[in-house]
């Protein structure tokens, strides 16, 4: 293995870089847009249920389906693969955000209120620090199903190590297999190690607050 990769780095680098770079585009826009999404419907129970549902249904769709579906309209490579993985995290986000709001004891609220804060001071003083476990455990699993479902958006021509599994699988090559098997785990990894370090970090300055 350490041969192919002195040989050919191109082959291994490229592909994980590319990797990269989807999974961190697909996260950040799946937050964004999961945060936007969370608080213009986290007020109304019924609007929460209906939204979380209709994202559930779209969950249930196999990725590959999704992605030939949306070639006609999206056409091949990154940008699709990035829309789908989007939509996708938007059922997982979505729902532990409203989640995590939802978990908040309501006497909380009510004192911060009598303390005389605003409700923007609330939100970003009281809500979001109690609410983070949660959001965070979403974004975990969201950031891991992105690094998966990426490796599948080889079959669109979206790159990634993706292209390097299914090559390896159709040229019988273990090497390309291993490499690429072993990046996307250490990725997925990676991503999950950083994302329980903010959240220690998060629960800390929240036990101090």
């Amino acid at each position: 293995m350490i041969d192919y990769l002195i040989q050919y780095p191109d082959y291994i680098i490229v592909p994980f870089l590319e990797h990269l770079k989807i999974t961190a585009i697909t996260m950040l826009l799946s937050c964004l847009i999961a945060g936007l999404v969370s608080v213009l419907i986290m007020r109304s129970k019924v609007l929460s249920n209906l939204v979380v549902g209709m994202f559930s249904a779209v969950y249930a769709v196999p990725s590959l389906a999704l992605f030939a579906m949306l070639i006609p309209f999206l056409g091949l490579g990154e940008r699709t693969a990035i829309f789908v993985l989007t939509v996708y995290n938007q059922y997982i986000l979505v729902k532990n955000i409203i989640a995590g709001f939802q978990s908040i004891n309501p006497a909380i609220i009510e004192a911060a209120y009598g303390m005389g804060m605003s409700d923007l001071q609330i939100f970003f003083k009281v809500r979001l620090p109690l609410a983070s476990p949660i959001i965070l455990a979403g974004m975990k699993v969201a950031v891991v199903s992105t690094i998966g479902i990426a490796t599948i958006a080889a079959t669109i021509n979206a790159g990634g190590l993706g292209t390097l599994l299914f090559d390896g699988l159709r040229t019988q090559n273990m090497v390309k297999i291993a490499w690429g098997t072993l990046l996307s785990s250490l990725l997925a990894v990676g991503a999950n190690s950083l994302l329980n370090l903010l959240e220690r970090k998060v629960q800390k300055i929240t036990n101090e607050n």
